[in-house]
């Protein structure tokens, strides 16, 4: 027998919860072979089998066990069982094909559909009428509806225990309010040029790289820019310490089925357009397989969120400690705006920045949105890592 055992997520973590197990209880499973997710209060993972063999599972789904437990045990003497092709030929068979059979009405009926009804006392009649032939479709249909109905009448609470993963983060969100000074300031970029740019190039983007430009990329490299001619807002506080960097680790939000994850893109001040949008993409494909390490949630200098994504016009974004700022994106709306004394209409977003105002003066606030507003109105700025391509070109 081969032991099964919690691995470690990351320091300072001693609990984990059973996610799912991937495989039954009792069956066969290959050396290497992913056999359970994992929750911790950071993030999610995967454990895979130590050896091949038949897996007895110890401790069911939403167990919260030790790190170094004995999760299940693996019996590395019994061999993989032969399958039995006739047997599962038969079995595809009778789902692809089955035999109708007549209702004493007349109305045809298939095996299934009626092993459906039979389960839920249902007739014909109760189906529908008039009906020449019903299917599992149809049955399933009817089920569903008068479980609704039952739901509409009935009023229901259901207790849920938190994950560990929403337990952390909770706890981090109240630490947040209660131990920084949470300020946010606002401003409105006119996107025209950038979705000119990605308009004019995605489809060649898409056919080098392999993945579709987004806008995501362009505001992470404009904070970027935007962090090294502000290097307060890339700033941390540490007891009566301020703690600079002179690189810029960017945290990406990526939403997951098992909560928000901030996965760390790191030295974006010295890498191009699409090394980010390469990097942005890896990143968020592991979150949303949950193969996403600690290691790589770590360690970032400043954060971007993106409520856009679900539609959102404004927020707020709160800290991702221990960084000082967090940029927020937001939903592109077509507004009227004044331009040269002429009112047109302009695919708008609202950005915001929350930031520490315990080290964050307002001006450095006010500067940083606005060049990120500068530098997204005008794309071409982003070609130089001062941010001041023009200057550049000029002389200047």
């Amino acid at each position: 027998m081969t032991d099964l055992k919690v691995p470690t997520p990351g320091e300072s973590i001693s609990e984990v919860e059973i996610g799912s197990w991937l495989v039954e209880n009792g069956s066969y499973v290959e050396r290497d072979q992913e056999v359970v997710s994992l929750e911790s209060e950071k993030a999610s993972l995967t454990a895979s089998a130590p050896e091949s063999g038949v897996i007895e599972i110890i401790f069911p789904a939403g167990t919260r066990v030790a790190v170094g437990s004995i999760m299940a045990k693996i019996d590395t003497d019994k061999a993989k069982p032969a399958s039995n092709k006739a047997k599962e030929s038969k079995k595809a068979e009778e789902v692809k094909v089955a035999e109708e059979v007549k209702d004493v009405k007349g109305i045809r009926v298939t095996p299934v559909a009626r092993e459906i009804m039979n389960a839920h006392n249902l007739s014909v009649d109760d189906i529908i009428s008039g009906l020449r032939r019903i299917t599992k479709e149809d049955v399933n249909m009817v089920i569903e509806k008068s479980q609704v109905q039952a739901e509409t009448l009935e009023r229901k609470e259901e207790r849920t225990r938190m994950s560990l993963l929403r337990e952390k983060l909770s706890q981090r969100l109240v630490a947040v309010k209660n131990e920084t000074a949470l300020l946010t300031t606002f401003n409105e970029i006119d996107m025209s040029a950038v979705m000119e740019l990605r308009n004019r190039y995605k489809n060649a983007f898409e056919a080098k790289y392999g993945i579709k430009l987004g806008f995501m990329s362009s505001f992470t490299l404009a904070a970027s820019r935007a962090l090294v001619a502000f290097p307060q807002i890339n700033s941390q506080i540490e007891g009566n310490e301020v703690i600079s960097f002179n690189y810029t680790d960017i945290g990406i939000a990526v939403q997951t089925p098992k909560g928000l994850m901030v996965p760390v893109l790191r030295n974006t001040q010295s890498m191009s357009l699409s090394q980010i949008e390469l990097g942005i993409s890896q990143m968020a494909a592991k979150a949303k397989e949950n193969k996403i390490s600690i290691a790589e949630l770590q360690g970032g200098t400043f954060s971007i969120t993106n409520g856009g994504t679900f539609g959102s016009l404004l927020s707020t974004p709160i800290l991702n400690p221990p960084q000082s700022a967090i940029l927020g994106m937001h939903n592109i709306v077509e507004r009227p705006i004044a331009e040269n004394g002429q009112v047109v209409v302009r695919p708008m977003m609202y950005v915001a920045l929350s930031y520490d105002h315990r080290l964050i003066d307002g001006k450095d606030s006010v500067g940083f949105l606005k060049t990120i507003k500068e530098l997204i109105e005008n794309p071409f700025k982003l070609l130089d890592q001062t941010g001041q391509a023009d200057k550049s070109l000029l002389g200047i």
